[in-house]
């Protein structure tokens, strides 16, 4: 029996907060949850919307709440603690499971479970939001230009500040150092690399990092070795120029305690003016064995002002009946054109 409905859970953080309100300005009606009853009450009662607390390790619970929907649209991270019972109990449920995750073993472990999904009639789709909808469209995209692409170097600039959430993910890949594909396989690299794109002003400085992509633009395209690159910054440098002792410091308990308390005495993220006045650039270039190389650009609204609107337009068409059952990637499921019918994107080819 399906309901038309669906469950944002996580809706407390500054991702969940963004998306709910985003959901009242579009007319939909998503059942808010979270951990925290005070909390959760508190955004709902902002929209009109209805809610409900529970912790994920509240199996009966979480069940209960599920059989009130279609699909959840999950956002509580980091995704490496809570995306596995959430999806545990969507596949015993029969639901649907969207992610805003950007994280490579959380794609893994989902695509690893296709057959069960498929065997369900459910979609896994993970990174439905700024990770990775528009650079696994524009990966997509240059793998339709140049279809024997042996290669795939994606960059991603203009990236402004990053949300407590999103933080606090960063601060647990430090530890696993950079990972890109070789051969169709994820591995760690002895070294971080760096390389230049032209996001629009001609070639900027890029460093390597282990973004969602390294996961899904191969299930999206099979171009065995690829490589994400984000424009330099000063804090992205820091980052990878930790020694090996500080890593192994972030890799301990007590490291990552420490690093995360950190970042909650940062800002919750980006203001509405920042996002406003904010934007993206990707860039993806693909290459074959013959030395053909494809570049294409596309530009984007700010990232947290992005993942609203594409999660919640995903979980549309899901409710609407456009889904394919298993593991999916935003542009398997939904084409490679997909992130150009959101305000603001626009694409272009340079090469």
């Amino acid at each position: 029996m399906t309901t038309g409905r669906f469950l944002i859970y996580g809706c407390t953080g500054y991702t969940g907060k963004l998306v709910a309100r985003t959901a009242k300005s579009q007319g939909l009606q998503p059942l808010l949850a979270g951990r925290n009853a005070s909390k959760t009450q508190a955004v709902a009662a902002l929209h009109g919307f209805a809610w409900r607390a529970f912790d994920l390790a509240e199996t009966a619970k979480l069940e209960a709440v599920l059989q009130e929907v279609d699909l959840v649209l999950h956002i509580a991270g980091p995704f490496s603690a809570t995306s596995r019972p959430m999806a545990d109990a969507c596949l015993r449920t029969g639901r649907h499971y969207l992610d805003i995750t950007g994280e490579i073993d959380v794609f893994e472990s989902l695509a690893a479970r296709s057959s069960e999904a498929q065997a369900r009639g459910v979609m896994l789709l993970p990174g439905a939001g700024f990770d990775v909808v528009p650079s696994d469209c524009l990966a997509a995209h240059v793998k339709r230009r140049l279809p024997d692409a042996t290669r795939l170097f994606l960059a991603i600039g203009g990236l402004g500040m990053l949300s407590r959430g999103t933080a606090k993910t960063s601060v647990e890949g430090i530890a696993l150092g950079t990972r890109a594909r070789r051969g169709g396989r994820i591995v760690r690299l002895p070294d971080t690399p760096r390389a230049s794109a032209d996001f629009g002003g001609g070639p900027s400085p890029t460093v390597a990092l282990s973004w969602g992509d390294v996961a899904t633009a191969w299930h999206s395209t099979q171009i065995p070795d690829i490589d994400v690159h984000f424009q330099s910054s000063r804090q992205i440098e820091q980052m990878t120029r930790l020694g090996p002792v500080a890593r192994f410091v972030l890799s301990t308990r007590l490291g990552q305690r420490l690093a995360k308390a950190a970042v909650d005495r940062q800002p919750e993220g980006p203001s509405d003016t920042e996002r406003s006045r904010g934007h993206a650039v990707l860039v993806a270039q693909a290459s074959n064995a013959k030395g053909q190389t494809v570049r294409s650009r596309l530009r984007t609204p700010e990232g947290y002002t992005l993942t609203a609107l594409t999660a919640l337009e995903i979980a549309r068409r899901v409710l609407a009946g456009d889904f394919k059952p298993g593991f999916q990637t935003p542009s398997l499921a939904y084409g490679a054109d997909f992130a150009l019918q959101f305000p603001g994107v626009t694409r272009e080819d340079l090469e």
